[in-house]
């Protein structure tokens, strides 16, 4: 396949991989990664056989040329409990249905890079997952040394949760990769340390001014208590003395 040129007002519409994308598909595959895919992979794409996909075509593309991929996003949804990733999601213990979105492949032809069609193409899986209401994230894997794909997805407030060890097997070597999650409907990570413990240091702080709070009120009355049993005392010793006055004061009469 011929890389075409770069066009200067390109017109870039986005539709589902059909049967007729099968060998450009396979090509763009065979250019983009290391890994190579099988071909029951490409033909459960373009039928749409467990795998759901998006298309990038630029309509101002000449030669007749205008409905020929120039990007595009393969993505398979599959059961939480079922996933690598069900120890890092937070579960429902009442719910036993959740699923995920895997992103399996995402690629743009070179001369069609930097403008904003891979965004879009990960935006429409995002967009789907958000629509079912059981997915509870889209997550994928990127190799270690990918390090464009790795700021990308960062850009797109994907959250890298792991680094997995060998987890890549290429040409007789082993690669690490990283794993990406985008969390929708509600979905969300097991308490990381530090959740813990700023939850801790949270609840420790609210305990300290409950308490501080209650002794503050505490102190309040004792002084209050106080006030008003010196004022009691005091209005006895002033009637007492009153009557004390009196007394004498008729007894000196009578003398």
């Amino acid at each position: 396949m011929v890389k075409p040129k770069a066009i200067d007002c390109p017109s870039i519409c986005y539709r589902p991989i059909e049967p007729s994308d099968l060998e450009v598909l396979e090509q763009i595959h065979g250019n983009l990664f290391p890994i190579r895919y099988e071909s029951e992979f490409f033909h459960s794409v373009v039928n749409g056989r467990d795998i759901v996909s998006w298309a990038a075509v630029d309509q101002n593309r000449p030669d007749g040329r205008s409905d020929e991929l120039i990007g595009f996003v393969t993505a398979r949804t599959v059961l939480e409990k079922d996933s690598e990733i069900s120890d890092l999601l937070r579960h429902d213990s009442l719910t036993t249905d959740h699923t995920l979105v895997y992103i399996l492949t995402l690629g743009v032809v070179e001369s069609y890079r930097n403008l904003g069609i891979a965004s879009s193409l990960v935006q429409k899986v995002i967009k789907y997952a958000s629509s079912i209401p059981t997915c509870r994230a889209v997550y994928l894997h990127v190799i270690s040394y990918n390090t464009t794909a790795i700021k990308f997805y960062k850009k797109m407030s994907f959250k890298c949760l792991q680094r997995l060890p060998g987890f890549y097997f290429i040409n007789g070597q082993h690669y690490d990769s990283y794993l990406f999650v985008y969390y929708v409907n509600g979905g969300r990570s097991p308490c990381s340390l530090l959740e813990v413990v700023t939850f801790m240091v949270s609840y420790l702080r609210d305990g300290i001014k409950s308490v501080t709070s209650r002794l503050r009120k505490n102190e309040k009355r004792k002084v209050s208590k106080w006030s008003k049993c010196k004022e009691s005392h005091s209005l006895i010793s002033m009637a007492q003395s009153k009557r004390n006055l009196a007394v004498e004061s008729n007894g000196y009469e009578c003398v």
